[in-house]
């Protein structure tokens, strides 16, 4: 099965160019949570994220180099019934060209991860990259990033913040191209056509949670509790109504969109409180539990 990790074959260039700057490379396994390769690269314009990976990780390939077959050992198998392969994302969107083909302009943060892909082998954005994709856009170009708040109340100052602090310009009205970033409890962020694909799993949104409605009703936070999913999609722990998420995901090609959010008021504040690098980095989406972050999906070892 052909997936999103797999690499055309480098081509050879014309020397190594003018320096492009900077960029990060992580690779790692199971959803972030094992490192393996950690380093900052000096690209320059002829770089690729292969040619980064290649001169930083010992690598194999498959079907005449077009395909990575292993890194640092690692390879494509499958354990105990189940799928595992390589994965990369640039600037926190897991990307549409092979990693030969990604040419490099300084400032991203590429991170490839080892992990289990039996509920889905499409996950289109990620928070670990945090503050990309908002500080430099993705895909080679600058982007809008509006913030939308939907009852956030205070949450909405925090994120607010936040974004300030990493640089970034928040844009008015609803440019086109913009990254979306949706603050408020889930019963109104759930009315957002891309927010709303949570609700519909892993293998639509790329997201290892899901909310589910008790007997709160529809009053405040609308009753619902935040659900963490194991690697294979199905729940594994009820976090609870105070439970804040922080995830991506993004419908179709448009830009991605960020969630903000929880069943109540205090779960949406405690998601706020998750916009920083060391609570987000190399996750997937993160949940605020009893006033610690929770690396979604729930891993069970």
């Amino acid at each position: 099965m052909l997936l999103l990790a797999a690499l055309a074959a480098a081509g050879c260039g014309l020397g190594p160019g003018a320096d492009v700057g900077s960029v990060e490379l992580t690779v790692s396994r199971e959803f972030g949570s094992a490192p393996v390769v950690q380093s900052a690269v000096e690209a320059t314009e002829s770089d690729t994220v292969m040619r980064v990976l290649e001169g930083e990780a010992e690598i194999s390939t498959r079907y005449g180099g077009g395909f990575v077959q292993s890194i640092e050992g690692f390879e494509e198998t499958r354990r105990h019934g189940r799928p595992y392969d390589w994965f990369f994302f640039v600037d926190g969107i897991e990307s549409p060209i092979g990693a030969a083909d990604y040419d490099l302009r300084g400032s991203e943060r590429i991170w490839w991860d080892y992990r289990d892909w039996t509920a889905t082998n499409r996950v289109p954005a990620v928070v670990g990259s945090w503050p990309a994709p908002f500080s430099d856009g993705y895909e080679g170009k600058s982007h809008p990033v509006v913030l939308e708040c939907e009852g956030g109340g205070g949450a909405c100052d925090e994120v607010r913040a936040a974004l300030e602090d990493e640089g970034v310009t928040l844009a008015a009205g609803s440019p086109d191209g913009a990254i979306r970033v949706l603050v408020g409890p889930w019963v109104q962020l759930r009315t957002d056509p891309a927010a709303a694909l949570i609700e519909d799993g892993p293998q639509e949104s790329g997201v290892y949670a899901d909310f589910e409605q008790g007997s709160g009703g529809q009053g405040v936070g609308g009753g619902f509790s935040l659900v963490g999913l194991g690697v294979d999609g199905n729940p594994v722990r009820d976090l609870g109504p105070d439970a804040g998420l922080v995830a991506a995901t993004r419908r179709y090609e448009a830009p991605p969109v960020w969630v903000v959010t929880g069943g109540t008021p205090a779960a949406v504040q405690a998601a706020a409180e998750l916009l920083d690098a060391d609570k987000l980095r190399d996750h997937y989406a993160v949940a605020s539990e009893a006033g610690k972050e929770t690396p979604l999906p729930v891993l069970v070892r």
